[in-house]
């Protein structure tokens, strides 16, 4: 989350400043240090109320700024996702009195199943560095046995313990980019820190050589997305995995669906390999792994109405005013230096989920950096928005996450400077007159 904040607002908000996030860093991790050492009643009640204080506002906040702009299942949704956070916060405030057990196995089966979502695509993938992806896993598997069977630390200290594991991942993560920060180059993108980093998909970062202020772009860069399930021929529905995954059609062929992205009138990224591949059930699973015996030719489609004409139009769009034309172009030209095409680990969901993050970059920069910065952790779709990167960097992109994350990106960036008090009377105003569809993207 701290990562995409930065890189929304962009490395010349912070370069130079940026022993600031350096200290904060180390206070972060001083007070990870001193929870985890001495957590006495008056400091586990201090951070039980924070924590509960977070999910609170955080389902407030989903409530206010997503509900009105959603309708049908996705309205519903986000209701529940609202209605569970703020649930959560207030039994950590005030839990009943044999709520410690409860959040003890809350808190073990959340570290469990991320630790086996992490081992299994680690195993399926084999993507680089799937190795460390699994011992972290296989890490998380350890802490959620530790909390559930009380050893070493009582059910009462599992907040703290938790609370201590975050602060001081976030306060590592502060000091890391601060020091990087100390020695990026000016032209360098902020995505080629190494901490972007791991699967080679940055390496086309831009460098903007003499780079000066960027008049607007005249057209919108839009986002195409052509879901499985919305471009199999007769899918068999299964549910989620024809969303997120693929799709099989009546013949028993597998659809993965494509993604792609457009900058009118002569810029358009679609990565596509070079002879179709129809897979069936039984080698999908072999073609998933990202090593180079999966690596195929590619092609770049050259228009959306050509890609159109041959296949069939995207089911779904979405369309941004604020980003940056040059450093779209600057990536683009690096990333079609080579066509190799791989299904998990250079598709066109990859290329398409980079272009946003490059083009987007420095998007919401602000004479006030540390405004923004706050303001955008108590955004909800800065949460979603991360939660769909980590996802998509433990296995792959792919149409339906793109989709996702370009939907989460769009509400985040294009509605940047519009105040809170504009946005509570826009959401009033929705309730009165109904609300809009939640494919579309607009500022409110």
């Amino acid at each position: 989350m701290l990562k995409l904040c930065f890189l929304l607002i962009g490395a010349p908000s912070f370069r130079a400043r940026w022993y600031v996030i350096a200290i904060l860093g180390g206070v972060l991790v001083t007070l990870a240090t001193l929870l985890a050492i001495d957590a006495s009643d008056g400091v586990t009640f201090v951070t039980r109320e924070a924590l509960g204080l977070i999910f609170i506002v955080n389902g407030l906040a989903a409530l206010l700024v997503l509900l009105g702009r959603m309708r049908g299942a996705a309205r519903s949704l986000l209701f529940l996702k609202a209605a569970a956070l703020m649930l959560l916060g207030v039994l950590i405030i005030q839990p009943p009195v044999s709520t410690e057990w409860a959040l003890a196995l809350l808190f073990g089966l959340a570290f469990a199943l991320d630790g086996i979502g992490r081992i299994a695509t680690g195993l399926v993938v084999r993507f680089s560095g799937w190795r460390t992806m699994a011992l972290i896993g296989a890490l998380e598997i350890a802490v959620a046995g530790l909390i559930i069977t009380e050893w070493p630390l009582p059910h009462n200290r599992n907040i703290p313990f938790c609370i201590a594991l975050l602060l001081a991942l976030s306060g590592w993560l502060l000091l890391r980019i601060g020091f990087m920060f100390r020695t990026l180059e000016s032209e360098a993108a902020i995505l080629a820190l190494p901490i972007f980093g791991g699967r080679g998909w940055y390496d086309n970062a831009p460098v903007m050589i003499d780079a000066g202020d960027e008049p607007a772009p005249e057209q919108p860069m839009i986002v195409h997305v052509w879901t499985p399930v919305g471009s199999a021929y007769a899918p068999e529905r299964r549910l989620l995995v024809d969303r997120y995954i693929a799709a099989v059609d009546g013949h028993g062929v597998i659809s993965t669906g494509h993604a792609a992205l457009e900058m009118p009138p002569d810029l358009y990224i679609s990565h596509y390999p070079a002879m179709e591949v129809e897979r069936s059930s039984g080698d999908f699973i072999a073609s998933l792994r990202a090593s180079g015996e999966n690596d195929l030719k590619g092609r770049f489609q050259p228009s959306y109405a050509y890609e159109s004409d041959w296949w069939c139009p995207a089911d779904q769009n979405v369309e941004f005013r604020i980003y940056s034309p040059r450093r779209l172009r600057v990536f683009w030209a690096g990333y079609k230096q080579d066509d190799t095409y791989n299904l998990t680990n250079r598709n066109c969901s990859v290329v398409v989920a980079q272009a946003l993050d490059a083009a987007l970059e420095g998007a919401l920069a602000s004479r006030f950096p540390w405004l923004r910065l706050l303001s955008l952790l108590s955004n909800p779709d800065i949460w979603v928005a991360a939660m769909i990167r980590t996802r998509a960097h433990s296995a792959t992109w792919t149409p339906g996450l793109v989709l996702d994350y370009a939907r989460t990106l769009a509400r985040i960036v294009e509605q940047g400077d519009v105040a809170w008090s504009t946005r509570l009377l826009g959401f009033l105003k929705r309730g009165r007159h109904g609300p809009m569809d939640g494919n579309e993207v607009r500022p409110a």
